[in-house]
């Protein structure tokens, strides 16, 4: 448990306000029933509480005053220790962190140090598939399906019916994965460069990919019936790539409510409720029969309820029986810090802890997680979505970024040219080149389609990719940062979301790498110019107490390199280019004098 002292130290670094004590209302706090006995309770007798002048007060459903939640943004509690996502830190039972050196406290957690296989690894591809990529439409289609007039709420409307009549649960059966051979797609993205393979354990719309034992909406019972999970990591293990599994439940509670709304008069079926306010009982006779909407879906509960106590408990029962059955590798939260409370803080204890015992006593867990404040950022490996840094990290971190959407968007592959509207091997290419120079792993993720394939034009992207590391990957896998990640006339945007800024670079901006063993030196240029190249930071005048340079060789070619090192740059002639993926990057090897 997170003792008060503890918390009231973290808390000023964090930004977060630790409130006087109070008495918490009883049932605040307090696991009485689990989460499918919770869903299960009429919605007016479900109790739900909130903060309201300072205070945690006991509420109930007003379907008068009801508007659905969005992303999820609680304050922090007036309660004797401190909060994190309207939950309190300290658990209400004892035991959840396992047994280790590693406890729910952020101090506990600062004993980490990222593993070697991982800041080894540098490149990554993530499969981001659930049922939302059944209708081929993007992002959020669960959630905005649900929002009349939306794009989503069209689309749903057209092509299968009004989300009253036929909801998200109903598309989760039509996530059959029949043709999807986890093995060749495994294959291909280990040609593709690949390192490490992330797998979607569950998103925000509540459907866990593996046979869990605490939620009945999983792909074992429903969809593929399959343990999507199970059969992903088998194929990733057995071509010895690292396994890593993402897991974006958290939000729930917030993010789904839409589902518990109900067109007005100017729509399909006005004021008949969406299928997010059905029940078990109502499924007699029906294809779901025996489960529970309200599971999938979280109960329709006020606009600034906190996540009740039995949620957390079960997003921590969910997310450690993911961890037991499974064992990855690395295991990702879609979630400013560890998120709810106690139920995160001390799955991430139990996760490291569990890594140990399985390790035989050698820490090998990467915890990825996002909007990480300097105090903490070596108990984890923070994350950036679409993001990128503007300097070396002092510990490792990770770029990730999608090929396209998030989830399958076929409007993207009917776009016109070789690689329609994803993101181009170029751009992809001087993505991890600059993540890696900064001390970053770079994860990539490819979407796919409902049968469990991927399109040609996804391949394509992966094919460059591969065919540009075959030839360099020297300069990227197992390299750490130089003194500096790079020059040039161009720079990127830092932060998250930022990443689009990537395509601004060109074959005048350079990024630095080098081997462990600090022998050599890599200059990757960020293009093929045809001109003279010369590299600045690598003057002997220069302030980067530049290394001398023994010998310049361009990877992936035997042709003698015309170079000199003069006090105001390295200046190299590239040879002619000589293999198309080049044309995206040339890596020039220094050897050290």
């Amino acid at each position: 448990m997170v003792a008060v002292g503890a918390a009231a130290k973290i808390a000023p670094a964090l930004g977060w306000n630790v409130a006087s004590a109070q008495t918490m209302p009883q049932g605040f706090h307090t696991l009485s029933q689990d989460y499918a006995d919770f869903c299960a309770t009429p919605p007016e007798k479900r109790v739900f509480y909130v903060v309201a002048d300072g205070k945690i007060v006991p509420v109930r459903l007003d379907e008068k005053t009801w508007k659905p939640s969005a992303w999820g943004k609680p304050p922090s509690l007036p309660t004797p220790g401190d909060s994190w996502d309207g939950v309190p830190m300290d658990a209400p039972i004892s035991g959840l962190a396992g047994e280790g050196p590693y406890q729910a406290t952020w101090d506990s957690l600062s004993q980490y140090d990222a593993p070697e296989w991982y800041r080894d690894a540098k490149f990554g591809i993530w499969a981001h598939w659930s049922p939302q990529c059944v209708p081929e439409a993007g992002d959020w289609y669960a959630r905005n399906m649900y929002t009349q007039n939306s794009r989503e709420y069209r689309y749903q409307s057209q092509h299968y019916g009004p989300p009253s009549r036929f909801g998200y649960k109903d598309l989760c059966p039509q996530w059959t994965l029949l043709n999807w051979e986890p093995d060749a797609l495994i294959q291909r993205y280990k040609d593709a460069g690949a390192r490490l393979f992330l797998a979607l354990a569950n998103h925000h719309d509540g459907l866990d990919a593996w046979n869990s034992k605490f939620h009945p909406w999983n792909s074992a019972n429903i969809g593929p019936h399959r343990d999507v999970i199970g059969a992903w990591a088998a194929a990733a293990r057995k071509q010895d790539l690292r396994f890593g599994v993402t897991v974006h439940q958290a939000r729930n509670w917030w993010w789904f409510q839409t589902a518990h709304g109900a067109d007005d008069a100017s729509g399909a079926a006005p004021g008949v409720p969406y299928d997010g306010n059905k029940t078990v009982t109502q499924g007699q006779g029906e294809w779901w029969q025996g489960y529970d909407p309200q599971q999938l879906y979280a109960p329709k509960h006020p606009f600034e309820a906190l996540p009740d106590a039995s949620f957390v408990k079960n997003f921590y029962d969910r997310t450690r029986d993911l961890i037991d059955q499974h064992d990855p590798d690395l295991l990702y939260f879609d979630n400013s810090l560890l998120p709810l409370g106690w139920g995160g803080m001390n799955i991430g204890a139990y996760f490291y802890n569990h890594n140990l015992k399985t390790r035989g006593g050698k820490m090998e867990a990467v915890v990825n997680i996002k909007e990480v404040p300097d105090r903490l950022a070596k108990s984890v490996v923070a994350d950036y979505e679409r993001g990128l840094t503007n300097q070396i990290m002092p510990y490792a971190w990770q770029s990730e970024t999608c090929i396209g959407d998030w989830h399958y968007n076929r409007a993207l592959y009917d776009k016109p040219g070789e690689y329609g509207g994803y993101l181009s091997p170029r751009d992809a290419l001087h993505w991890m080149i600059d993540t890696v120079s900064k001390n970053g792993t770079f994860i990539l993720n490819v979407p796919g389609k409902p049968d469990g394939t991927i399109d040609s034009k996804e391949m394509a992207v992966l094919d460059q990719i591969g065919a540009w590391i075959r030839i360099n990957g020297e300069a990227i896998y197992a390299t750490r940062p130089w003194t500096i990640y790079g020059e040039g006339p161009d720079t990127i945007t830092s932060g998250s979301f930022q990443g689009n800024s990537i395509a601004k670079l060109g074959p005048k901006d350079i990024r630095f790498t080098q081997n462990k063993a600090k022998t050599n030196l890599y200059a990757l240029i960020l293009g093929w110019p045809t001109e003279e190249v010369v590299v600045s930071s690598l003057g002997t005048a220069s302030g980067t107490n530049a290394p001398k340079v023994a010998n310049v060789s361009v990877l992936g070619t035997d042709a003698k390199i015309k170079w000199r090192q003069t006090p105001q740059g390295l200046r190299v002639q590239l040879p002619p280019q000589f293999h198309s993926a080049n044309n995206h990057a040339a890596a020039i090897k220094l050897s050290l004098a």
